[in-house]
């Protein structure tokens, strides 16, 4: 295994190991960078930044903005998807994807799959609903799971270990709805848990509402949440019909990861 290593190591491309430091800090900036701030982050020449940026983007590998901002291009999302599943493991995004793509198209709204990262959450497939104001949603977002349907349904399940050190962390508030005192959001996780579904009520952006429902695995673990966000002000009758669905969909999910139940 040494001698693998140390062999890859010196048989490298440094023009592929300053592409790929430019993918990562992409992947950690989920709005986007400019050029003048890659080169401020990575240390690299203008020119080198720009030329590989240009490579990228003629490959979809990278999106630029009308405002000038580099974004992680779909290409990848095509390319995550056809990854191998290890044995023992399945491709969620994969999987997932379809049934995105069925609830954004049935309810006209964005719908997402997001699961729980060391730091935050991450979105890991994605689909955009035709309806009117319909809001827009990405792979590849991250968001704080206080200040979210589905990042507070991914705390409400984990093992009370894990939930509690998530709970010491400090957490910022992002709009007035926003939970960050530990006793109440360990309350709120609590009637999530026992409910099987998550509301956001405009806790990370004040106008924007959400549902979520958890995805289980065969071990009856938690791994993802299906979850559709609207904005506020949203007809009553079309909230119950989002909620509703969305709980359909995890289901769908779930039984697609578990299989059939014998009789």
């Amino acid at each position: 295994m040494a001698a693998s290593a140390e062999a890859a190591s010196k048989h490298r491309i440094p023009v592929i190991d300053r592409m790929m430091d430019v993918l990562a800090e992409l992947e950690r900036r989920t709005a986007g960078a400019s050029i003048r701030e890659l080169v401020t982050a990575l240390g690299l020449p203008r020119t080198t930044i720009y030329r590989i940026l240009n490579t990228l983007q003629l490959h979809d590998m990278v999106h630029r903005t009308d405002a000038g901002a580099y974004l992680l291009g779909k290409r990848l999302r095509s390319l995550a998807a056809h990854v191998p599943a290890g044995v023992g493991t399945i491709d969620l995004a994969a999987l997932a994807q379809p049934l995105i793509e069925q609830l954004a198209a049935r309810l006209g709204e964005g719908a997402k799959l997001t699961v729980l990262e060391p730091d935050d959450t991450l979105v890991i497939a994605a689909a955009n609903g035709k309806r009117e104001y319909a809001l827009s949603v990405t792979a590849g977002q991250r968001l704080t799971p206080h200040s979210g349907a589905a990042g507070k349904l991914l705390l409400a399940y984990l093992p009370e270990a894990e939930r509690r050190a998530w709970l010491a962390r400090p957490m910022t508030a992002f709009t007035p709805r926003t939970i960050t005192d530990p006793k109440k959001l360990a309350a709120e996780l609590s009637r999530i848990r026992k409910q099987g579904w998550a509301i956001d009520k405009g806790e990370g952006v004040p106008s924007v509402l959400a549902y979520a429902a958890p995805v289980f695995d065969t071990r009856e673990k938690m791994v993802a949440a299906v979850s559709v966000p609207f904005l506020a002000g949203t007809e009553a009758e079309h909230m119950e019909e989002i909620r509703l669905a969305v709980l359909a969909t995890a289901a769908e999910l779930t039984a697609s990861i578990t299989g059939p139940v014998a009789d």
